[in-house]
């Protein structure tokens, strides 16, 4: 592999991603959703539904700016990891449902490289749905409560930046099992039962922040339960499935 052999992967990555509205549609649902609910359960828990605010927990209760963003950094926590699962399980399997791993047995391209190039180009995506995401949440956190982001405000979307770039990364074992799988449905599985496993150690407490996918969503949330060292494990899982996803692809067999 070349970086020009790799330049030309990522762009014809890119185009077949954009001539696509699967990322896009995700996208908008992703940031729309998550603004919405955040505004919905603002405005629930200040008409003084009990049962919502036990859920949301004291800080969301506060209202105003810092409430908004502990509720959008929930939602986020969970409905990234869903949406960007889905979005890069399509990019993998979308080879295998739609017929097109054959040809790339016949390209001077490896087919390593090509898996790399969906990866980088996942990663691009992501970033900007990340930041889209936070404008959004800014956006409508002014619509409701008619206050401009003060210090804290600020530091809290910076927060849920970094919360969706991170939540971003630990999807990535839905790429190894589309390519294992040989399509959708085994990436999406994977997605779902990541999420499922993640929201069952955040909730049971104690060895969350030692938990990868766990670690992002609790340091969002209460930043001073997770430390450096466990939030830097996060990036364990892209790596290491990130390998495995290329050692795949280099197997690959038509037969198989």
């Amino acid at each position: 592999m070349t970086g020009r052999t790799l330049a030309i992967a990522i762009a014809v990555e890119a185009r077949k991603a954009a001539a696509s509205r699967v990322l896009v549609s995700t996208a908008v649902l992703l940031c729309t959703g998550v603004a919405a609910i955040s505004a919905s359960a603002m405005v629930a828990a200040r008409s003084g539904n009990e049962q919502l605010a036990a859920k949301l927990g004291p800080l969301a209760l506060a209202g105003g700016w810092p409430g908004l963003l502990a509720v959008a950094a929930q939602v986020t926590a969970a409905a990234g990891l869903l949406a960007f699962g889905v979005g890069l399980s399509w990019l993998y399997a979308r080879e295998f449902t739609d017929g097109t791993i054959t040809g790339l047995f016949g390209l001077p391209v490896t087919r390593p490289t090509i898996a790399l190039a969906k990866l980088i180009v996942y990663l691009v995506w992501t970033l900007a749905v990340a930041g889209l995401l936070t404008v959004t949440v800014a956006v409508t956190a002014v619509t409701v409560t008619g206050e401009l982001p003060d210090a804290a405000a600020r530091i809290g979307l910076a927060r849920l930046l970094a919360l969706a770039g991170m939540t971003a990364l630990l999807p990535v074992p839905a790429a190894w099992a589309a390519t294992i799988g040989r399509g959708l449905l085994p990436a999406i599985a994977t997605t779902v039962a990541l999420l499922a496993v993640t929201q069952i150690v955040v909730v049971a407490g104690g060895v969350g922040g030692w938990f990868p996918p766990a670690a992002p969503a609790l340091w969002a949330v209460l930043p001073g339960t997770v430390s450096p060292a466990q939030l830097l494990l996060t990036a364990t899982v892209p790596v290491g499935f990130g390998l495995l996803t290329l050692h795949a692809w280099r197997r690959l067999q038509l037969d198989r």
